[in-house]
């Protein structure tokens, strides 16, 4: 876990260089055209629906057509312009592993990815194997007969990266940024969050019983009776419905301060008396360290209480729940299609994921720069890098106009909003230097060991870090990842290679369409460093206030008014957007929307107008804005965007299309929007902030 980074969106599976250059040129350098190559539409009116008037919903107006064309496929939950990407990046890193998998000669990289693909592909050897690879562990629980076993076995599970009732990590201090801390979070729980254990509606209690009828069946896999099964199963969901009561509601968890409790391990033991956490921690291979941050204390000391109430076996029964689920994903056919049919009931999905791509998202989550780098030589262009900083410049330039030009906000605070501003780091494509992952062992038969080998050293190298200077050089996404990041701590914004393609942006697109797309991405990074949460992080990270009282409260007003825009929204006809989850994207959304579409007019282009600017019968400005509609495009499963509403900090694709549109003056003078029009706003109701 690591609250800092702050996501362009959680569609496609949750981060350099100093942003001080000053801008050389306004409009990009594109390479001359080619001769044979036909013509593209990149704003296509075959895709839009012209009968919706664009002041009505300028989402269904630009992307009608297209939704209408593009059902979401039976192995998905959702299909958009993300979707889309991720497809190709799925399908690049196929080529990538199968290539990899045939290379007898071409050292370990090869080796490591195309023998950890090959041993995720080969069924018949994991189906052979059924369970076999967890019963070590299963054994191992069986064994503990008191609480200090019990501590014990969680604290060696841990080190296996089997981390149960609670989270644990290590990661920058936000008060002391150039150092590492180790930290704990609340957590124990499987569904994706506290709501479904607490509430009471249809919805909530459909998921519960699928849920509970899962971990019957799971367990009957693991050898267990059907009365035994059942009676497991409850165990585990008054564990779990006790540890989402202890839990903070997701929106509390956005505050930075609030969940900042920095502990002697002294004082956090003597907090959860049942609890030594300076022998836990020696047991995670922590030493040397009498600090840690705590997540919400409350939280630790509901769970010494529950583990003190609560018989031993029913906690063993907890923990070998918590060794099948972390493995089902990873074991024979039959581990893996239970887990499907509990996730067909929580997200809708119809099939399965092809297993090639499980396989290959899964080598790119747990080796991720030795792949990286394989798709980095074939797939992304080193032009490409270039032409980003470029952008960035002209962004940085116009969000630098803005922050200048702020009617609410003192001249003292402007001068720090600057230097945080300037102070940005950029990341664009991929790392400078990558990670070797030396100690991990990939075998071509062996798919759980690989697993497991690469999860433990995803854990060893984390505690390695302690002791060590703060590595600014490491990033928080994989260059395959279709997705931007903004890291509050580190005050950087990062662009993986695989997000620099269209829609999003492409070298023989126009201005119109790169700063519609990606150049609006860029912006809402940057804004990411001054939302609700990300404003409270000082030029070099740091958690400090830089805010003047008066300066604080003006922000906080137009906050508030970007939080009940939102709140007024609903999906499913009845389910409200939450205001307060969503408000740092979507004040992301509107920051960089505008801040792009003003760097936009100081391109040729954007300067352009009359008929002779026009492209495929759209100006200039009505471009720029299509572009933007047509990023958000997405078609998403109703069980999906039920539980993506609960615990997305994102506002489903209409909404962060139409939210910021109808605060943009330039939108209403490119489209005619009216009084009378249903996304009218009069201008002086506009939410400006940044």
């Amino acid at each position: 876990m690591n609250h800092q980074l702050t996501f362009l969106s959680a569609v496609a599976l949750s981060v350099g260089l100093m942003a001080a250059t000053p801008p050389k040129k306004a409009t990009l350098p594109r390479p001359a055209p080619r001769p044979s190559a036909v013509p593209r539409k990149f704003i296509d009116p075959q895709n839009m629906d012209m009968s919706v008037k664009p002041g009505d919903n300028f989402y269904q107006y630009a992307n009608g057509n297209w939704l209408r064309q593009n059902a979401i496929p039976a192995s998905k939950t959702s299909w958009g312009s993300f979707n889309e990407l991720r497809e190709k990046s799925l399908d690049a890193m196929k080529t990538l592993l199968e290539d990899a998998s045939k290379s007898t000669t071409k050292g370990r990289l090869y080796q490591m990815v195309g023998d950890y693909y090959v041993s995720g592909m080969d069924s018949a050897t994991i189906e052979k194997r059924g369970f076999d690879p967890i019963k070590p562990d299963l054994a191992r629980i069986d064994k503990v007969n008191n609480k200090a076993a019990l501590l014990d076995e969680l604290a060696y599970q841990r080190t296996q990266s089997n981390g149960m009732l609670f989270g644990f990590f290590v990661s920058q201090d936000r008060k002391n940024v150039s150092k590492y801390l180790p930290q704990f979070s609340q957590g124990g729980t499987t569904l994706p969050d506290r709501d479904y254990y607490l509430k009471n509606d249809a919805r909530s209690q459909k998921i519960r019983d699928a849920y509970r009828d899962n971990l019957t069946k799971m367990f009957a896999l693991i050898g267990e009776e059907p009365t035994q099964a059942s009676q497991d199963a409850d165990v585990v969901m008054r564990v779990e419905t006790a540890l989402a009561k202890a839990q903070m509601p997701r929106v509390e968890l956005r505050d930075p301060y609030k969940t900042y409790n920095k502990l002697t391990v002294a004082n956090f033991s003597q907090q959860t008396p049942g609890i030594n956490w300076a022998d836990q921690l020696t047991k995670y291979g922590v030493k040397g360290q009498d600090t840690v941050l705590v997540q919400s204390p409350a939280f630790f000391k509901s769970l010494d209480s529950l583990i003190t109430a609560t018989p031993i076996e029913d906690l063993r029964t907890y923990m070998r729940w918590n060794i099948v689920k972390g493995a089902a994903p990873y074991l024979s056919d039959a581990f893996v299609k239970q887990n499907f049919a509990f996730s067909k009931v929580l997200t809708g999905q119809k099939e399965q994921t092809p297993r090639w791509q499980r396989i290959s998202g899964l080598i790119d989550g747990s080796l991720g720069d030795l792949l990286g780098q394989l798709y980095v030589q074939q797939y992304f262009k080193p032009e490409a890098k270039q032409r980003m900083l470029t952008l960035v410049d002209n962004l940085e330039a116009s969000y630098k106009e803005h922050i200048k030009n702020l009617d609410w906000m003192s001249e003292d605070t402007k001068k720090k909003a600057l230097t945080k501003l300037l102070a940005f780091k950029r990341k664009i494509g991929y790392p400078d230097k990558w990670k070797s992952y030396e100690g991990v062992t990939i075998a071509r038969n062996d798919f759980f060991g690989n697993v497991k080998s690469a999860s433990k050293w995803q854990y060893n190298y984390m505690i390695n870090r302690l002791g060590k200077p703060v590595d600014k050089t490491e990033w928080g996404m994989t260059p395959p990842t279709v997705n931007a990041y903004y890291n509050a701590v580190n005050n950087e914004i990062a662009f993986p290679a695989a997000i620099l393609q269209f829609p999003f942006f492409d070298f023989d697109a126009d201005d119109a369409v790169n700063y519609g797309g990606i150049g609006a991405v860029i912006g809402h990074e940057m804004t990411h460093g001054f939302d609700d949460s990300g404003r409270q992080y000082d030029a070099d990270g740091t958690l400090r206030d830089w805010w003047t009282k008066a300066d604080a409260d003006n922000f906080k007003k137009r906050a508030d008014q970007v939080k009940e825009q939102f709140f007024g929204f609903k999906v499913l006809d009845s389910i409200k957007v939450n205001g307060q989850l969503t408000l740092g994207e979507n004040l992301a959304d509107l920051g960089g929307l505008a801040i792009a579409y003003d760097a936009f007019k100081k391109t040729a282009q954007g300067k352009a107008n009359g008929k002779k600017s026009m492209i495929d019968g759209f100006t200039p400005d009505q471009r720029f804005f299509l572009s933007w509609a047509q990023v958000w495009r997405i078609n998403v499963l109703p069980e999906t965007q039920a539980q993506l509403i609960m615990t997305d900090p994102h506002a489903p694709g209409i909404y962060r299309c139409n939210g910021p549109l109808a605060n943009i003056d330039a939108w209403y003078q490119a489209f005619n929007i009216q009084p009378g029009d249903k996304m009218y706003k009069k201008p002086e109701d506009r939410i400006k902030v940044w």
